[in-house]
């Protein structure tokens, strides 16, 4: 039997899962291509390491393999969970049985028909190698009692389970299953999407086509989020890897390129008077963010951590990262959503060079080098780390900066505890923010934590509220409990949160359809 369940931090506020979700019951006249045909060219501004998804947590891979990939579920352009590759889901009344019926007709890239088989098998993968496979702690096993339908097994109720499987942060995206000993980093590229791989050459370009036996979800007249009814307009579409934001602007200049990811703030009242290009701002792209590794000195130390996060001056880290187009943010929200906190506020854009050199003093430190890892396909981070790491020298700090490309660094990040060779890590907090604070706070306690604890486990305090989190019933309590995790991260300095970016993107004036997102559309797009 269907029942409602209540999805938390600001999503929707209770929905029932009959049927597709927030579909419409006839559809008059589903989206159709206004013109069919075309390169698009896309101008990415950073490195591409692997279009595996289920190990990667990087934007950039992103980018790249949400346009070929599907899963069970999704997001909606609201947020909202919605299915995708299912047809229905539906909960049991105790919270301890989750089923979905798949779409018919479903095909892989390489004409094989998907089956419930491949939807364990994928899960399957996912379970054993993901770095966020914590998602799946509470599930007890999957059954397919047939060709079509998947059913999920829990050890106990978990409110928060969907919100958690229709994230495109890493989700369990559906691939064919005898891919599933796949090892990680190297998941063949067969999806289902409206996008086929043709070329992946890293460091260079990816090049998708149309895939011509796509199945559209028909219950839906358009696209929503990363859903609905998708449809390939172009022939092909050709990420290329400019990561020199003045090659961007050139590029998109004189037509070489369709689109870019992002357009430095300096360049736009020139492009604003070009009739031939449309700028489309996004904001709150992410949380400019520098992540602790507690598990290397002198990072290990909460007294050093707290001496760096009183002394830095936030507004000269992000106008530099910037050129001046951001906003400062406390914490890991943003005000507009409805699980913005400002717990901790004590402790952001102190400034306090005195508070600093005196917990300086306190934690013992004897000049040993604090290594700044950070990369330059993505210059607003490299430019953090720069302004950061003159900062920290001009209190005593030995900084370093250990410059590397973007996959690199977060390879670098990933490793085991202990993790040698940085005590900071400089990157963005974006799709996980925008996702809700779940999403976000599975930064600390995924199967990978972001901020390395040291080997014993994670901090208890982040434990306990995260289990609160997960399991209280009440959203307010789930609320709460995301205001005690950030409290405590900016207490313990675990993460500096430095503000939040405006990411500004371009299209050339012929490009139709096109709409900013969390990750780039390229489904119901067309050149006019």
């Amino acid at each position: 039997m269907a029942r409602s369940i209540l999805i938390p931090f600001g999503l929707a506020a209770a929905m029932t899962f009959v049927g597709a979700l927030a579909s419409t019951s006839s559809l008059a006249a589903p989206f159709k291509c206004p013109k069919v045909g075309g390169d698009f060219v896309f101008g990415q501004e950073a490195n591409v390491n692997s279009l595996d998804q289920m190990t990667s947590s990087t934007i950039s891979t992103r980018n790249v393999a949400m346009n070929i990939f599907e899963a069970l579920m999704s997001r909606d352009e609201s947020n909202n969970p919605i299915t995708d590759l299912a047809e229905t889901m539906t909960e049991s009344a105790d919270g301890l049985t989750y089923t979905f019926k798949l779409r018919q007709g479903i095909k892989f890239h390489n004409g094989k028909p998907m089956t419930s088989a491949d939807v364990a098998a994928s899960w399957d993968r996912y379970k054993r190698v993901a770095n966020e496979r914590n998602i799946l702690n509470n599930v007890a096993g999957w059954d397919t009692p047939d060709a079509m339908t998947f059913v999920v097994r829990m050890t106990k109720r978990q409110p928060t389970f969907i919100e958690f499987i229709s994230s495109f942060s890493q989700p369990i995206v559906i691939f064919p299953a005898e891919f599933k000993d796949d090892p990680s980093q190297q998941l063949r590229t067969v999806g289902t999407g409206p996008w086929q791989l043709v070329e992946f050459l890293p460091g260079s370009h990816v090049r998708l086509k149309r895939y011509d036996d796509y199945v559209a979800n028909t219950k839906y007249e358009e696209r929503t989020g990363f859903g609905g009814y998708k449809q390939a307009c172009f022939d092909t579409v050709t990420f290329r890897i400019v990561t020199e934001p003045g090659a961007r602007v050139a590029g998109l200049k004189t037509g070489e390129l369709h689109g870019v990811e992002d357009l430095p703030a300096l360049s736009l009242p020139e492009l604003k008077k070009d009739s031939a290009i449309t700028i489309v701002p996004l904001e709150n792209w992410w949380v400019q963010v520098a992540s602790a590794n507690t598990s290397q000195p002198p990072t290990d130390n909460v007294k050093f951590r707290q001496a760096v996060m009183a002394l830095l001056d936030m507004d000269e880290i992000m106008d530099a990262a910037t050129d001046g187009n951001y906003r400062l943010n406390v914490g890991f929200q943003y005000p507009h959503q409805p699980t913005y906190t400002d717990a901790g506020k004590e402790h952001y854009n102190q400034k306090n060079a005195a508070k600093a050199k005196k917990l300086l003093a306190e934690s013992g430190y004897k000049g040993e080098p604090v290594v700044l890892l950070t990369n330059k396909d993505y210059t607003s981070m490299y430019n953090a780390a720069l302004v950061m790491s003159e900062q920290l020298k001009a209190i005593g700090i030995k900084a370093e900066m250990k410059v590397v490309d973007w996959p690199t660094s977060v390879q670098i990040q990933v490793q085991a505890t202990p993790s040698p060779g940085w005590n900071y890590f400089f990157t963005g907090y974006g799709t996980q923010p925008a996702l809700g604070a779940l999403a976000t706070m599975n930064f600390f306690m995924g199967s990978n934590p972001n901020y390395k604890p040291k080997e014993g486990g994670a901090d208890p305090v982040l434990a306990a509220a995260w289990e609160d989190m997960n399991q209280k019933v009440d959203p307010k309590e789930r609320q709460a409990a995301f205001v005690r995790m950030q409290a405590r991260i900016m207490d313990q300095a675990f993460v500096l949160p430095f503000g939040a970016l405006t990411k500004v993107q371009g299209v050339r004036s012929t490009v139709k359809g096109y709409k900013p997102f969390r990750i780039p559309r390229f489904s119901n797009v067309w050149f006019e």
